[in-house]
């Protein structure tokens, strides 16, 4: 088979899709992405994968209007990723199969240089003014209190929708925010969890050099993961709530994993989020038992996950993160928002306990009940890991996301 994958952050949600199809040499497999974001180590870690990059700058925000600034940044992708289509073209390659994600722009000329190949979606996320991340919080008011702009950000994704012969969506929720036109269309499957690395581990130890400390299960530990550190995933009511879990659990210890930058959403107004929220509540704190690890080797992160005494996961009605899946798969009891997207996994009291978005005090109040409860916890992990095990085990997805291909191929 011949397949090409195209994301401008490689390798994203494909990295299971091409290291296995990359092993089989019967397969010619190639993959498109921004070139200063296809990192030396990505290409050097994927065998059998032919990576290619295209250059592109966004059009800086001051230089256009509000309402067209994705779509016009996403057509000046599309060109970009034109651009590396006509040299694999021109080179022979022509696939028979194109999977990527329409997000950005980069699917919008495929079958302008490819009319041929079968398309398919990475459906991730549609954007909607209504039930979903826009105007959410109130803390963050949108400046386009009307949401015109969703309709525009819409567009480039739409026309990609359009041409496209199939889409495939990580979860159902996701699939509900696109188009009843499309949703036919679009099959529900997961990128997968990998659960012969996402696994419980009673002998995990994480160590922090810098405080000559040394955590492992038998400690109380409160974890919170993401990408990075914005309101988006809670934050800010993570932080908020702090102070109060700290006087509540005397004994506990908190891991802080995640950048300083901004994935969603517009960046504060100086500095950081963590900076920002940290001048806010350090005053209450006892900073010996707060630890911000920062972005850290995916294999320490794991060790953060199974030494969870309870984990904390906030998100807006967003795309669900791959980690509140993988601190269940490690046997985390996993305290979650009662948001959409969390709602398609979480079952309130069998495999997680869910509290409102924006209550801090719920949020501290279910930690507690969780720390001082070790039958509660033991339950809790036990089935979030069967849960995982049955609806997300990569050993499972894979073959369904290979059919997909192999069915349109």
């Amino acid at each position: 088979m011949k397949i090409l994958f195209i994301h401008q952050n490689l390798p994203g949600q494909f990295r299971h899709l091409l290291f296995h199809l990359g092993q089989d040499p019967a397969n010619d497999v190639v993959a498109i992405g921004e070139k200063k974001r296809i990192l030396t180590n990505v290409r050097r870690a994927i065998p059998g994968v032919r990576f290619y990059g295209y250059d592109f700058d966004s059009t800086p925000r001051n230089r256009i209007s509000r309402d067209l600034w994705s779509a016009a940044n996403a057509l000046r992708r599309g060109r970009a990723a034109a651009i590396c289509l006509k040299r694999l073209r021109s080179e022979g390659f022509y696939p028979d199969v194109v999977y990527g994600h329409p997000g950005w722009g980069e699917m919008l000329h495929v079958k302008d240089v490819f009319p041929d190949a079968r398309v398919i979606n990475y459906c991730e996320f549609y954007f909607n003014r209504d039930g979903q991340d826009y105007a959410y919080d109130p803390e963050f008011p949108d400046s386009d209190p009307d949401g015109f702009r969703i309709r525009t950000e819409n567009m480039p994704q739409l026309i990609s929708l359009v041409a496209a012969d199939a889409g495939i969506s990580p979860t159902p929720w996701q699939r509900s925010r696109y188009p009843a036109l499309f949703q036919e269309r679009i099959s529900v499957i997961h990128d997968g969890i990998d659960l012969e690395i996402v696994r419980p581990d009673a002998a995990a130890r994480v160590h922090l050099p810098g405080k000559s400390l040394t955590l492992t299960k038998a400690d109380q530990v409160l974890t919170y993961v993401s990408r990075n550190l914005e309101p988006y995933r809670g934050f800010h009511i993570f932080m908020r709530a702090l102070p109060a879990l700290l006087r509540r659990l005397p004994q506990a210890h908190v891991l802080i994993v995640g950048g300083d930058d901004v994935s969603y959403g517009r960046p504060p107004e100086a500095g950081t989020y963590r900076e920002q929220y940290l001048a806010e509540v350090s005053p209450q704190l006892d900073m010996s038992r707060v630890h911000f690890m920062g972005r850290i080797a995916y294999i320490d992160y794991l060790r953060v996950l199974q030494i969870s005494t309870a984990h904390v996961y906030l998100t807006y009605p967003f795309v669900l993160s791959w980690s509140m899946l993988e601190a269940m798969g490690s046997g985390a009891a996993v305290i979650s928002s009662r948001t959409a997207p969390v709602k398609d996994v979480i079952d309130d009291g069998r495999n997680g306990l869910m509290v409102d978005f924006f209550s801090a005090k719920e949020l501290v109040d279910a930690v507690v009940r969780v720390c001082g409860d070790i039958e509660l916890q033991q339950r809790l992990g036990r089935a979030a890991i069967q849960t995982v095990r049955e609806r997300f085990d990569l050993r499972d997805l894979l073959p369904r996301q290979l059919e997909v291909l192999r069915r349109f191929a």
